[in-house]
């Protein structure tokens, strides 16, 4: 059965009146790239948000369960399998990074929850559309009618979806979408690419010219022009670059009018889409320093992980159940860039519980270990009682 068909429709009531609408990027078949709107099939596009969708992909949700008897993590068996497996088709990572992607191209992420008969989540598909359109039912219900490549169409209650959101500002449903603002920088990168590619298939033109003084056959043209390049052009010619030719011949040296792409011009380009995207070349080729990458999470990935935990906890849950304190939390490890000096020195975290064993073999990329959940204090470090505290102040003054 394809996801297409695993789809439910879940509004009662016909939508009536149209909100505003969206244009998604989307791929239209494959080819080489080219400016016309297929942002993905762009090498520095793709580079500028892989690191983020990979970093996003990486975070782990949790099912979390504040109470008066405590904190308790996953709790709900199908909470924890939904996170894991949202579908059948793909595991939580890979629908993590897909949303990402969707993220960072159009501004707007979608993805359908299904439901059982008991309105229980069991299973999360992301919305590949090619178009998003909000729609209000006659009782003021919003819906989101989304169209797809091929033409077909299903709407479904907001309630039961998903919706992330970057640069939101002039609509009231939707983000922003990226297209307008890099249209003209790309269509820039795209001549400038094409003026390269112009440049190397002009390097292999004609560089001289043979005029031969008489008529000649066509064979014999192509006699005396083999003759000549093996002679003086050729890189083991023993003539050291020296040409000689009799009357009969003219030769003409020509030279490509066409120019390379200024180098500097088409830095300052990419520079531009990589401000775009808030990352820079460290953060693209991998080669950042732990400070870097710090800088870079806390500015690109943290608020998507922070907007991730929000739009999952208020679909998953209703308003009672968010009130007994169940959310979901998505965790980033985002200290395993850090040097060994800096991982070593969270022991100290660890000996006065703030991290537990397991929590910091995990930044050192060691196996957990039993027992290890459990946080420890040394005895020095002990939680200061104010009672016990007077009491001994005082015993030590009476000493003295």
């Amino acid at each position: 059965m394809g996801i297409r068909n695993r789809l439910r429709n879940f509004f009662t009531g016909k939508p009536d009146k149209t909100v505003s609408r969206i244009q998604m990027v989307t791929e239209y078949g494959n080819g080489f790239y080219a400016w016309n709107g297929k942002l993905y099939q762009s090498d520095i596009i793709r580079a500028c948000i892989r690191p983020k969708t990979q970093a996003i992909g990486k975070i782990v949700g949790k099912h979390i369960r504040e109470s008066a008897s405590g904190l308790t993590v996953n709790p709900e068996a199908y909470i924890r399998f939904l996170l894991e497996e949202p579908n059948p088709y793909m595991t939580g990572q890979m629908l993590q990074e897909k949303m990402a992607n969707q993220l960072a191209l159009n501004g707007n992420a979608f993805a359908l929850i299904i439901r059982d008969e008991n309105n229980t989540p069991m299973e999360i598909y992301p919305i590949p559309a090619s178009t998003a359109e909000a729609l209000y039912g006659r009782d003021g219900t919003l819906y989101i009618k989304f169209t797809y490549l091929n033409g077909k169409s299903n709407t479904f209650l907001y309630s039961d979806l998903i919706h992330l959101r970057r640069d939101y500002y002039d609509q009231d449903i939707f983000g922003s979408s990226q297209m307008e603002a890099l249209s003209q920088l790309m269509e820039c990168i795209g001549t400038l690419d094409n003026g390269i590619i112009k440049a190397i298939k002009n390097s292999g033109v004609i560089r001289w010219l043979l005029k031969l003084n008489s008529s000649t056959r066509p064979e014999d043209i192509q006699k005396n022009v083999k003759e000549f390049a093996n002679t003086y052009l050729s890189t083991q010619s023993e003539t050291m670059g020296v040409a000689g030719i009799d009357a009969k011949m003219d030769a003409q040296q020509i030279t490509p009018t066409d120019v390379m792409p200024n180098k500097a011009l088409l830095q300052s380009q990419i520079d531009r889409v990589y401000a775009f995207f808030n990352t820079n070349s460290s953060i693209v080729t991998s080669s950042y320093t732990g400070e870097q990458w710090n800088a870079y999470y806390e500015a690109e990935i943290e608020p998507v992980v922070i907007q991730f935990s929000n739009a999952w906890t208020q679909r998953l849950f209703s308003r009672r159940e968010r009130s007994c304190g169940n959310k979901i939390v998505f965790e980033a490890a985002n200290l395993q860039c850090a040097s060994i000096a800096t991982k070593l020195n969270l022991v100290s975290m660890v000996d006065r519980g703030a991290l537990t064993p397991n929590e910091w073999r995990a930044t050192m990329n060691l196996a957990p270990v039993p027992g290890g959940d459990e946080p420890i204090r040394r005895l020095d470090t002990q939680v200061v009682n104010s009672q016990s505290t007077a009491k001994q102040h005082k015993s030590n003054t009476g000493r003295r």
